[in-house]
């Protein structure tokens, strides 16, 4: 405190002089100041002209929008609420589903890619480049696969969210599991439990509400990518929006979105208490 009130009270001048690298900015931090921005400009400038979007196709772009959401009042279910309804179901049945069966597949792989519990660098690197190829294809790629391998319907889209998350799960899992305390585990171990006991016993209840927590989220998500992969013919809410729309039947549309908003909304509230009360704290708290 004595050395900072030393310079404060000292004479500009001097504190300028000594400090000058620190209060006066170099010609390089000027020019990256300068050029960063400049650089994304020219960028942005040129991605816009070497993808032909003119403004012309800007402004007739933006009246169709307001024509199509002029279209879309009042909303309307136009006699298919229970048709609607049931398509919603599906969708969340596709979400559970998908995302219960990628928890499943991605626990043993979340072992096998950890260091703390595979010691075999081979082993983890396969598992690793495994779960990277995986989560490095889309889940609508995934839909358009099993679409044309099981065919039409929930079944192509459970297996697509199953898949995808997969990947995503294993790089998670992976990582709460090599963050866990190994003094548990080593407990376990000492008093003549075997490599699995302790990973039973002393690893995996420290990692579990985590594991849990990702997995609320995920179903969270993957309800809205079941909607979309629904599109392509995975069933779901998804396949009587792209009907509506093909149609130009906009005022079920419009209805259609208040309904897959309304249960994003309440998965969104009940996963948020339900993670929550898994890391013991109060909803809404830092």
């Amino acid at each position: 405190m004595s050395a900072l009130r030393e310079l404060l009270a000292g004479d500009p001048a001097v504190v300028l002089t000594r400090h000058r690298s620190l209060l006066v900015k170099s010609r390089q931090r000027q020019a990256a100041q300068i050029g960063v921005p400049a650089a994304f400009m020219c960028l942005t400038m040129f991605a816009v002209w070497w993808l032909g979007i003119s403004s012309a196709q800007i402004g007739s772009g933006l009246r169709e929008l307001v024509k199509f959401a002029a279209l879309m009042l009042p909303p309307s279910t136009g006699g298919h609420l229970r048709l609607f309804a049931h398509a919603m179901g599906e969708t969340l049945a596709i979400a559970f589903l998908g995302t219960l069966s990628a928890a499943v597949l991605a626990l043993p792989l979340g072992l096998f890619a950890a260091k703390n519990t595979t010691p075999s660098l081979a082993l983890r690197f396969a598992i690793r480049r495994l779960l990277d190829t995986i989560r490095g294809i889309d889940t609508l790629i995934w839909a358009l696969v099993f679409v044309g391998v099981v065919g039409l319907g929930p079944f192509a889209g459970i297996l697509a969210i199953a898949v995808s998350d997969t990947g995503s799960f294993g790089k998670l899992f992976s990582e709460a599991i090599e963050a866990a305390r190994a003094h548990e585990r080593e407990s376990v171990i000492a008093c003549g439990g075997t490599q699995w006991m302790g990973i039973r016993f002393g690893l995996l209840p420290q990692v579990l509400p985590v594991i849990a927590s990702l997995v609320l989220y995920f179903f969270e998500s993957n309800t809205r990518s079941a909607t979309i992969i629904g599109i392509v013919g995975a069933g779901g809410i998804g396949l009587q929006l792209s009907e509506q729309i093909r149609t130009y039947d906009f005022d079920q549309v419009s209805f259609i979105i208040l309904l897959i908003l309304a249960a994003v909304a309440s998965i969104d509230w009940a996963s948020g208490r339900l993670r929550a009360a898994m890391i013991g704290r109060r909803p809404g708290t830092a």
